[in-house]
């Protein structure tokens, strides 16, 4: 006999496995959604936000009212002037095509409950995005949004508005009339008031830059607020003691339209004036950018200006003293002939200053001279202290330096053992040429020979204290006079005064 058929969906296992693979690949997809359908082709951009505006991974792309792509994932970026943004990593299907450089890209909410979704508005470029290209904050926009605007009412808000209502309800309960003629005299208002406004529209009144000035004054006033607070309330007391007497005040009011007029007739008088405080004024302004970075320097200084000057009476009191005692010494017949005195003292003491600067300013001489003198003094014994001295061998010649009873300089004559000795006294030795250049001769130079002017021609013994060519400046000496200082080569008194500058220093 023939077998009959058997359906395939009679086999129950069959059914089964084909209901769990449906099922599987369902939950799949809808797993899924959130990141693109699968198997559908896009493109990766990042767009960079000033927030993320509550957006969430899985949002949805919008363009023309149509889903083009999915919101794959959001991270914190760092934006321009260290402000933190976020960036939004993007899949765009490439059914639309390519996306132009000049598209713009906004957060919109798609429900009152807060969802969100990106809407992309496509430009007209030629130009167009590729795959990867990160989209700066200048093509985007995060609009405020309901919600935003609701967080304004906090719980301190409500409270502040309804007292606000509630005052604004006690102000106006029962003046009717006094609303009416308010309203009756507006327009008459309003007339005053247009030439005025149309005054403050002028660019040349530069009202910006009043509100500027207004913002920096407060925000310079804000650390005294507290001073500035208790300043009120003593003006509040001023005002209400103005009040208790009104006839005064309105007397006062009354004179006022006088008082303005003529300040309307000074105004064009000082027209010119305030031109020229203007023009000066703009000059000014360098000065003012540049006193506003020196603040934090004067500020000190004011502060401690001001402690002095409580202590400057007591500080007078105790001058009145100083400046009696001044008086009657000016007054003494004996100050004239003093300072005169004085005056000659002076006078005598420059040229030598003049003379013996460069040896301190230069050639570091006082300091040479001292350390070598604290070590002639150091050498301890059994009492104290004894001068260190090197005791050389002499040579055995006539007016020999080891012996007493010299008549004359040695000169290395009648040598009888030794090296001849002669004497090499060189007084005044230069410390800088004529032209202010370093030549510090003492303790540098060895024994010139024949360099002597200023002793018989028998005598080869070296007392001339100008050497020819430059010695230049000591270890720690500079290598000329310090820009500014006054100073000679020569002594300006005494004998050498008369040597030639063209035989001083580097002939």
């Amino acid at each position: 006999m023939k077998r009959s058929a058997t359906s395939v969906f009679a086999n129950p296992v069959l059914v089964g496995a084909i209901t769990l693979l449906v099922v599987i690949v369902a939950v799949f997809l809808s797993y899924n959604a959130n990141q693109g359908l699968p198997f559908v082709p896009t493109t990766a951009l990042k767009v960079r936000f000033a927030n993320g505006a509550n957006l969430v991974p899985g949002n949805e792309i919008r363009s023309g009212g149509f889903r083009v792509g999915v919101v794959e994932d959001m991270k914190p970026v760092q934006l321009s002037k260290g402000k933190v943004g976020s960036e939004l990593k993007l899949k765009v299907d490439k059914r639309i095509g390519e996306i132009p450089r000049d598209s713009t890209w906004v957060i919109r909410p798609r429900s009152a409950l807060g969802l969100k979704y990106l809407e992309l508005t496509e430009g007209r470029s030629s130009k167009a995005f590729r795959n990867g290209d990160t989209v700066g904050v200048a093509q985007t926009t995060v609009p405020v949004d309901l919600d935003e605007v609701f967080q304004l009412f906090d719980k301190k808000t409500r409270e502040a508005n309804q007292t606000n209502l509630r005052g604004f309800g006690d102000t106006f309960a029962g003046r009717g009339s006094a609303l009416g003629r308010t309203v009756e005299e507006l327009p008459r208002l309003f007339g005053y008031l247009e030439p005025v406004a149309r005054n403050l529209a002028d660019p040349d009144t530069q009202l910006d830059n009043f509100f500027k000035e207004l913002g920096d004054t407060v925000r310079v006033l804000r650390p005294v607020s507290d001073t500035q607070a208790a300043l009120f309330t003593s003006m509040a007391d001023t005002f209400e003691a103005l009040a208790r007497d009104e006839q005064a005040l309105k007397d006062f009011i009354s004179k006022q339209p006088p008082f303005y007029d003529a300040a309307v007739e000074s105004f064009r008088v000082q027209r010119p004036f305030l031109r020229d405080l203007t023009g000066f004024s703009k000059d000014f302004e360098g000065a003012t950018r540049e006193l506003r970075g020196a603040l934090p320097i004067i500020n000190p200084a004011l502060e401690t200006g001001t402690r002095v000057q409580r202590r400057a009476p007591q500080l007078n009191r105790e001058l009145a003293g100083t400046f009696t005692a001044l008086q009657e010494l000016t007054s003494a017949p004996t100050t004239n002939a003093a300072l005169r005195a004085l005056t000659a003292t002076v006078t005598t003491l420059n040229p030598q200053i003049r003379f013996y600067g460069p040896y301190v300013t230069v050639c570091n001489g006082p300091n040479y001279f001292f350390t070598y003198l604290a070590e002639h003094f150091s050498e301890p014994d059994s009492t104290g202290s004894a001068q260190r001295a090197l005791a050389n061998t002499t040579p055995r010649q006539k007016n020999s330096i080891g012996q007493m009873g010299a008549t004359e300089p040695a000169n290395g004559e009648e040598l009888r053992e030794g090296n001849a000795a002669f004497l090499q006294g060189q007084a005044y030795v230069a410390a800088v040429a004529p032209d202010g250049r370093a030549d510090c001769e003492a303790g540098q130079r060895g024994f010139v020979e024949r360099n002597a002017r200023f002793q018989d021609k028998k005598f080869r013994t070296n007392q001339d204290p100008r050497t020819p060519g430059l010695q230049g400046p000591t270890f720690n000496g500079r290598q000329r006079v310090p820009e500014g200082q006054t100073f000679t080569s020569i002594p300006e008194t005494g004998p050498y005064k008369d040597i030639p500058e063209s035989e001083v220093g580097g002939r």
